[in-house]
Order: C-alpha cells, then structure tokens, then sequence
C-alpha cells in the first residue's frame, strides 16, 4: 500500500485533493482535524482554531511529535487500500512518517486571498474568522523552533511534491494526476486527455 500525506496552508485545497483521492482513486482518508476535534469533545472545549492548536501541541507535547499522525498510519495498516493522511503539520510527523514505508508528503499552497475567500465559503466553526484574523493564524502555524509545535514552512520544504493552487480545480487535478503516475498509482482520469506545462 501506499500512504500519501498531505500538508498545506489553510483553505490552499487539501481537502479537495483528498476528495479526489477518495473518489477517484479509492484512497482511504484518515484526518488529524477529525482525530483532534473528537480529543476536543472530551475536553470539553470549545470548536475553534484555538482549541485546535492548543490540543493538538498538548496531545504532541505529551506523547512525540509524530503522535497524532503516527495513530493515524497504525489505523491505516488495518485495512489493504492506499491511504491518505490530512494533515502533516509538524517535521516531527514528516519524519516519523518517511520512515516508516512507501510514503510521500504533498504539499499544496495557494495565495492567500484566494485561500481566504475559499475557507469563508466552506463556512465550518473554524473558519469564521475576518481575513486579518486568519493572516495571524497562519503565520502562528508557519514557524516553530519547538518540535512538538506546527511549523508549515519546513512542512513545505520537506515536501516530495508541491501544487500551487491558484487555478481552477480542473488545473489542480490534472497536476494531481501528473503525480500520481510517477508514483506508480493508476492514473486513467479525463483530467490526463489534456496536456499542460508544469508549474
């Protein structure tokens, strides 16, 4: 099996290319947003980035680094089918995770208006904030010298292959899929009758 993580700045198209994963190629989806959130319930906290980013450096902090995401991939050796992880958000995760087999970290991006208009359309609890609140946000979440904490940044840079999310969605699989038949996953998609240059 192969596992893919992904990392990425907020609202850039993580999701969308872990639905595509799922959809198109019958990827499994594991999410640390999920595994975070249910951690937050128990807590008894409040849903917010807050919260998010509070939990998860508490949960890395007390166990390592690499603990939400290395829960995750023990999940994802249960069942047979490739498998996706959204999202690495520390070098610790990234490390642990290169480690351990066939995996390979995509890393997405866009620019941040686009990624700001993108996240209010979404609407979830987290992602109701103005755009100044959300340009704060991400720069807590970019750098970190504590390896328990989220540095996006070195995310990026240790990253085997980045998509610059700009375009439109049809862009942004269509590169997907340029990836996906390097790596040796079953590329047949009406996203590759089309050629393009690479960015």
């Amino acid at each position: 099996m192969t596992v893919i993580g992904i990392t990425g700045t907020l609202g850039s198209g993580k999701g969308t290319i872990v639905e595509y994963l799922v959809k198109e190629k019958g990827f499994t989806h594991f999410s640390v947003r999920q595994f975070i959130l249910e951690e937050i319930n128990k807590r008894n906290l409040p849903e917010n980035r807050d919260s998010m980013v509070i939990v998860a450096n508490d949960l890395r902090k007390s166990n390592s680094p690499s603990f939400i995401t290395d829960q995750l991939y023990e999940q994802s050796l249960k069942q047979s089918q490739n498998a996706i992880i959204e999202s690495i958000r520390t070098p610790g995760e990234a490390e642990s995770l290169k480690a351990k087999g066939k995996f390979y970290l995509f890393a997405v991006d866009a620019d941040p208006r686009i990624r700001y208009e993108r996240i209010k359309l979404r609407n979830s609890e987290t992602d109701q904030i103005d755009f100044n609140t959300f340009i704060a946000n991400e720069k807590r979440e970019m750098t970190a010298t504590d390896p328990s904490k989220q540095n996006l940044s070195k995310c990026r840079e240790m990253a085997d292959f980045i998509f610059i999310n700009d375009g439109s969605i049809e862009d942004l699989f269509l590169e997907v899929e340029k990836v996906l038949k390097q790596i040796d996953i079953d590329s047949n998609s009406k996203y590759m009758k089309g050629s393009r240059k690479d960015r």
